[in-house]
């Protein structure tokens, strides 16, 4: 049997876990990290690329300003490109209620430093002439922008092997076990990898394995509904999205350099996390691209080439578990961040391997821990 030891083990291989890799490594922390696939070949790989802060909780805008900071200067950080686009956000609305919702999101957020703009009718025609005629407001977020979500993960898993981490991919973990003052994570295939810390940044399995540590969560998983339409000559420069809370009006898009537009939204298809497939479903697909005629008339003559789905793993009240563990020295948490996750991702790596390497972050993440859960589940025993 072949032991392996490092100061800490990451389990799971998405954006979270090789951000962490690296970042702990960028602090003299010997890491190894575990991924069963390929590193950012889950959800990581599949979501729909959103670099916003538009539109998050207030209370994640903290974290989600030192992940922007890292994303901007991410490309002489890590040495790779992961095809940044900083264009803005725009969040569009067909009535009143849209519009109360952006002014109220716009004041509660200026502490923040998002710089919103919120936009009439006539300004959004003169800004943005594409435009529908049901679009009535807007929200313009200048500082916002999309990435490449197929190339994030895999960039931060090769910087986090150049600074000297361990990655091991096709790597199947059996069990984890706490050994005395360690950590025994056990492969499929015999290796042993021992350390006083771990990491579960399994995304959407990320809950079997708290729950083996006597600290189950609330999670579902869901699979993303995403398209992609030939290219067209590049026009769009912000991410769109549209500011209602009626499930199948919940579109949003954007123009890669390349020219196709990737689309993604109007619910969710089924995910499965024992046969790791999920399904995309015909029906969202033809609701989306009904939906995004309404914001972009010019639209309806495009072609869709692609669809995808993922596994992504969805919190009962929206919010992930990420932390120490409530009771397991050494065990820490980053998972479940309800289809919100990519923008965050390297603000979750810079922010844990900060919380494991000193006892404490910067950053303000209380809410987030799995503690959350313990009350209501001992009142439902």
């Amino acid at each position: 049997m072949k032991t392996q030891s490092a100061d800490v083990v990451i389990v799971g291989g998405g954006f979270m876990g090789a951000a962490s890799a690296f970042f702990l490594r960028k602090r003299g922390v010997s890491v190894i990290l575990l991924e069963r696939g390929l590193i950012g070949q889950q959800a990581s790989g599949v979501n729909f690329g959103n670099v916003r802060r538009q539109g998050r909780a207030i209370e994640q805008l903290p974290l989600s300003n030192r992940s922007r900071d890292i994303w901007l200067s991410l490309k002489e950080l890590i040495g790779e490109d992961v095809e940044l686009l900083l264009g803005g956000h725009l969040r569009v609305g067909y009535g009143p209620e849209h519009t109360e919702r952006m002014e109220k999101y716009a004041i509660d957020s200026q502490p923040y430093g998002l710089g919103l703009q919120m936009m009439s009718t006539k300004v959004l025609r003169e800004r943005f002439p594409y435009l529908g005629p049901e679009v009535i407001s807007g929200c313009y977020a200048p500082f916002d922008g999309h990435a490449n979500p197929r190339l994030a993960a895999p960039a931060f898993g090769r910087a986090a092997v150049r600074e000297g981490a361990q990655v091991f991919e096709n790597t199947e973990i059996v069990s984890i076990d706490k050994v005395s003052d360690d950590f025994h994570v056990s492969a499929a295939d015999g290796r042993v990898f021992r350390a006083p810390a771990v990491l579960v940044t399994a995304g959407a399995w990320g809950d079997r394995i708290s729950a083996k540590f006597g600290e189950p969560v609330p999670m579902k998983v869901k699979g993303p509904q995403m398209c992609v339409t030939e290219p067209v000559p590049y026009a769009i420069a912000p991410t769109i999205g549209v500011a209602t809370s009626v499930n199948e009006e919940i579109v949003y898009f954007r123009q890669v350099a390349r020219g196709n537009i990737v689309v993604g939204g109007c619910g969710h298809g089924p995910a499965d996390t024992n046969t790791r497939r999920a399904s995309v479903l015909p029906e969202h697909t033809l609701t989306q691209f009904k939906q995004l005629q309404r914001v972009v008339p010019a639209l309806n003559r495009l072609n869709i080439i692609r669809v995808w789905s993922g596994i992504e793993g969805y919190m009962q009240d929206d919010r992930p578990v990420m932390g120490p563990s409530a009771h397991v020295a050494g065990l820490y948490y980053a998972f479940g961040f309800s289809g919100h996750g990519f923008q965050l991702g390297p603000g979750v790596g810079d922010v844990m391997a900060e919380l494991i390497h000193t006892g404490a972050t910067s950053t303000p993440i209380g809410q987030y821990h799995i503690g959350r859960f313990a009350e209501p589940a001992a009142k439902a025993a």
